[in-house]
């Protein structure tokens, strides 16, 4: 057996595998969560996006069919401008008071963007992204002029 102050100082060369080990148990985990939370937030900020542009464009239409037009239109750029999953956004839009023709004069336009981001680096096998991925929603909110077509 080794004498204490020998057997101590024989770990020549060990303090760059671990840190080698820790730094890559620690590194790769790391890593990930800043690619999940990145994407997380690309597609939460493009939500966010699509509610808000499209209430404002709804809110400020002539009639309901320019009203279409315009939502479907600024809805696709914005999916586009964020790189959203087309297939994996729901549009829902209610006005209130309910019954009410939207857009009518002094109604409130309520739209809805329902999303699912994927995690990073999950394969599509047995469905395993839809079961992973994150459920997102926004929601924007714009009254309609009471003075809209008065003039």
């Amino acid at each position: 057996m080794l004498p204490w102050s020998r057997w101590g100082r024989n770990n020549e060369g060990s303090a760059a595998v671990e840190f080698v080990t820790v730094g890559v148990i620690l590194l790769v985990p790391l890593a990930y969560l800043v690619l999940t939370l990145g994407a997380v937030q690309e597609n939460l900020l493009g939500a966010e996006a699509a509610a808000r542009h499209t209430a404002r464009v709804i809110g400020q239409a002539e009639d309901a069919a320019s009203a279409s037009a315009r939502a479907d239109a600024v809805l696709a750029s914005v999916v586009d401008q964020y790189g959203m999953d087309a297939g994996a956004v729901e549009v829902t839009v209610s006005c209130t008071p309910t019954g009410v023709e939207c857009p009518s004069p002094g109604a409130t336009v309520i739209v809805t963007v329902d999303t699912r981001v994927s995690l990073p680096f999950v394969p599509a096998v047995f469905g395993l992204e839809r079961a992973t991925s994150i459920p997102l929603q926004a929601s924007a909110a714009q009254k309609v002029s009471r003075l809209r077509g008065a003039g």
